[in-house]
């Protein structure tokens, strides 16, 4: 039976090849977001990476844990990060065309959830950020890094809608960093960590579950 896509997923599978090939936006903090997880992460961990593209962070993070599950609603990304995956030679590594709020863990328990650039791109983060605290237990790893643009960019809470309308962009959600904050402490976790390194960058957060 053919799977049928959300809009969401349609989006994401056009952009895909696209969304691979550029470079990354800002290197220098990208390779600081991966340290300061690194740091956090040991051996025995099991991660989930939620909403993980072509699978560049998965990749880099495989080598600090004993595994990465990493999901995404588009089935491109997926196939990209599979032979991203096939190229590097990288086993522990497991990529499923999945939805957060659809995700069910089968038995496996997480130590970690990683929800790199997509907690700006789901409709309802509240809902998101429970659904990431249910499948934590306490003192657990919650790490994300979003685009606040509620900070630098708020005239994007009007462009928005008129974008998704017409099909050029996705659901984006505009929001501060504080609220983002808020929202994760809200959720069930502590905040242990908070960095954002420059106007219009993304808000990099490191917290733990309660």
């Amino acid at each position: 039976m053919k799977m049928t896509l959300s809009r969401e997923a349609r989006f994401w599978d056009r952009m895909a090849n696209r969304y691979a090939k550029s470079p990354i936006a800002d290197p220098v903090a990208y390779e600081e977001k991966l340290r300061l997880t690194q740091e956090r992460l040991s051996p025995e961990m099991r991660v989930l990476e939620v909403g993980c593209g072509t699978g560049g962070t998965a990749l880099r993070q495989a080598p600090f844990v004993t595994d990465v599950h990493a999901i995404d609603v588009s089935p491109r990304m997926i196939a990209i990060a599979n032979a991203k995956k096939a190229e590097a030679g990288i086993g522990n590594v497991r990529f499923d065309v999945d939805d957060l709020h659809g995700f069910t863990p089968d038995g496996v328990r997480y130590d970690a959830v990683l929800a790199m650039s997509i907690l700006h791109l789901v409709s309802d983060r509240d809902v998101a950020l429970a659904k990431i605290r249910s499948l934590l237990q306490p003192g657990d790893l919650f790490v994300s890094s979003t685009v606040c643009m509620g900070d630098d960019l708020k005239i994007f809470k009007w462009i928005a809608p008129i974008g998704k309308a017409l099909r050029l962009f996705p659901t984006v959600r505009v929001f501060t960093s504080d609220a983002l904050a808020h929202s994760i402490t809200a959720a069930g976790f502590d905040i242990r960590h908070r960095w954002k390194p420059g106007p219009r960058t993304a808000t990099f957060l490191v917290a733990t579950a309660r």
